[in-house]
C-alpha cells in the first residue's frame, strides 16, 4: 500500500486537526534516524488515536495496516502492544488500592509481602516501588525469558536482589522490574494477579479492551510490532552501544529480567508466549479508545456497562500528580525525569498534556494520558516503533492538535 492510507472512525465538531495531524503522520518521514522500513511517501504501518473529553469520546481513528507481511488492515478492532504504556495501567491499579484504603503507600513493602525484606530491603516503603527510587532496576542473576514469564521466579529474584543503590537516595527508570515489583504489592493485598485485577476493577466495569496477559482467543487481533533496527555500522552500532548495551544502565534494566530481553530485545514482545505471561510493566496489550477512556475515568465520569463510573477523587488525582522525585534520571542516560506515583510528569523533555497531566509512554511511541484541568483521556497506540523512551513527533503533533481543538472548544 502506498500514499497516505484512508483515515476510519470519527471526530466531534472541532477536533478536525487531530484527524489532520493523524493523517500528516502517515504522509512524511519523521525521523530520518529510525530508518523508516518503507520509505517516505508510503504506508506498510498503523496506528490509532482517540480522546475523551468530558466523559465523551471525541476522538477515534485508526489507520494503516496492522501487518504489512499479509496486508491485514488495521480496524476499530486491532490490539497492539503498548510496552511501557502498560506502567501507567499498573499505576492504576495500586493508586485505586491506595484510594480504597486497603493499601499505604508509606507503609513498608514488607508489610505486604515479607519475603521481600531480604538483602537490605526491610525500610522500602511502597511509594518508593511506584517513583523508581527502590534501586532495584534489574536483577544480577542471569535469566532466560522462559524465567520472565514465570512470575514465582521472577519474584523471588527480586526478593533476593540487592539494591544498586541506596534506596530511596535517587531515582533511577525501573524499565521492566517496576511491573513485578509494584505487581506483586497489587496481588499481595488485593489477592488477584495484576492481570485479573485489570479485567476485575478495569477492564470489565469501563467496558475497556485492555489486558495484562491476553487470552490466546484474541491473539489474532494483534498488530506485530515494527521494531526499531538498530544500526549496523560499526561505528553507529558502537555509539548505540555505549546507550543502550547489556552493559549500561540503561541496557541492563530496559531487558530485565538478568538480561532476559538482550538477545531478541524488543522483537521478543511480538511472541505469543510473551502476550500471554503478565509483565505488568511491558506488555499490555489494549487500543487507543481504551486507553483514552480509562485515564478519563480517572478524572471525570464515563459511561460504563453498568454506569457511569470514575475512579479517583480529585484530591486523590492531586496526590498521584505530586511529584516525588527531583534531580536526573539514574538511568536513563541522566534525563531530567519525574515522577508521581507510577506516572510519568510533564516537563521541557516529555510531553503530555497541561501540567497537571500525567500519564505513561511506551517505548516506541505509545502513550495515554489525563488531563484533570480538562477532565480529559488521550491514548496513541501504533505498531511502528520510533527510537525512545518519551514519544516522538506522532505524538507531540496529536497532543498539539488536540490542545488546538481544545482552545476553540466551549
Amino acid at each position: 500500500m502506498t500514499g497516505t492510507p484512508e483515515i476510519h472512525g470519527s471526530v466531534a465538531p472541532g477536533f478536525e486537526p487531530v484527524r489532520e495531524a493523524f493523517a500528516a503522520n502517515f504522509e512524511r518521514d519523521l525521523d530520518p534516524l529510525n530508518a523508516m522500513l518503507a520509505g517516505p511517501g508510503k504506508c506498510e504501518t498503523g496506528a490509532a488515536v482517540a480522546v475523551f473529553y468530558r466523559g465523551q469520546k471525541v476522538v477515534d481513528l485508526w489507520g494503516g495496516l496492522a501487518d504489512r507481511r499479509t496486508g491485514r488492515p488495521y480496524t476499530e478492532d486491532t490490539l497492539q502492544l503498548v510496552f511501557s504504556t502498560t506502567k501507567g495501567v499498573t499505576a492504576i491499579c495500586a493508586n485505586l488500592l491506595a484510594h480504597r484504603g486497603l493499601l499505604d503507600l508509606d507503609a513498608k513493602v514488607a508489610d505486604y509481602w515479607p519475603e521481600f525484606a531480604k538483602a537490605g530491603k526491610a525500610d522500602i516503603p511502597v511509594r518508593w516501588l511506584l517513583c523508581h527510587r527502590a534501586g532495584l532496576p534489574w536483577v544480577d542473576v542471569e535469566m532466560t525469558i522462559e524465567d520472565a514469564l514465570d512470575w514465582d521466579t521472577v519474584i523471588e529474584a527480586l526478593e533476593q536482589q540487592q539494591p544498586v543503590w541506596e534506596p530511596g537516595t535517587q531515582h533511577g527508570y525501573h524499565a521492566t522490574t517496576f511491573g513485578w515489583l509494584v505487581g506483586e504489592v497489587v496481588r499481595r493485598v488485593s489477592g488477584k494477579g495484576v492481570g485479573q485485577f485489570v479485567q476485575d476493577e478495569l477492564a470489565g466495569p469501563l467496558g475497556l479492551d485492555l489486558w495484562i496477559g491476553l487470552p490466546e482467543k484474541l491473539h489474532r487481533r494483534v498488530a506485530p510490532l515494527e521494531v526499531v533496527e538498530l544500526p549496523t555500522d560499526p561505528a553507529m552500532a558502537a555509539m548505540v552501544d555505549q546507550f543502550i548495551g547489556p552493559e549500561t544502565n540503561l541496557g541492563k534494566a530496559l531487558y530485565a529480567p538478568g538480561g532476559a530481553w538482550s538477545e531478541h530485545k524488543f522483537a521478543s514482545f511480538n511472541l505469543p508466549e510473551v502476550w500471554k505471561a503478565e509483565i505488568p510493566a511491558a506488555n499490555c496489550i489494549t487500543n487507543a479508545r481504551s486507553l483514552a477512556k480509562l485515564y478519563a475515568a480517572c478524572v471525570g465520569e464515563v459511561q460504563g456497562p453498568g454506569g457511569a463510573i470514575r475512579l479517583f477523587t480529585d484530591e486523590w488525582i492531586d496526590k498521584a500528580i505530586e511529584r516525588q522525585t527531583e534531580g536526573v534520571d539514574h538511568i536513563i542516560m541522566g534525563l531530567d525525569l519525574q515522577y508521581g506515583l507510577g506516572f510519568n510528569l510533564p516537563n521541557e523533555i516529555l510531553k503530555l498534556g497541561g501540567h497537571r497531566s500525567f500519564g505513561h509512554y511506551g517505548a516506541g511511541g505509545s502513550v495515554g494520558f489525563a488531563d484533570p484541568d480538562y477532565e480529559l483521556g488521550f491514548g496513541y497506540v501504533m505498531n511502528k516503533m520510533y527510537l525512545g523512551l518519551t514519544g516522538d513527533p506522532r505524538t507531540a503533533s496529536l497532543i498539539d492538535a488536540t490542545y488546538e481543538a481544545l482552545a476553540s472548544s466551549p
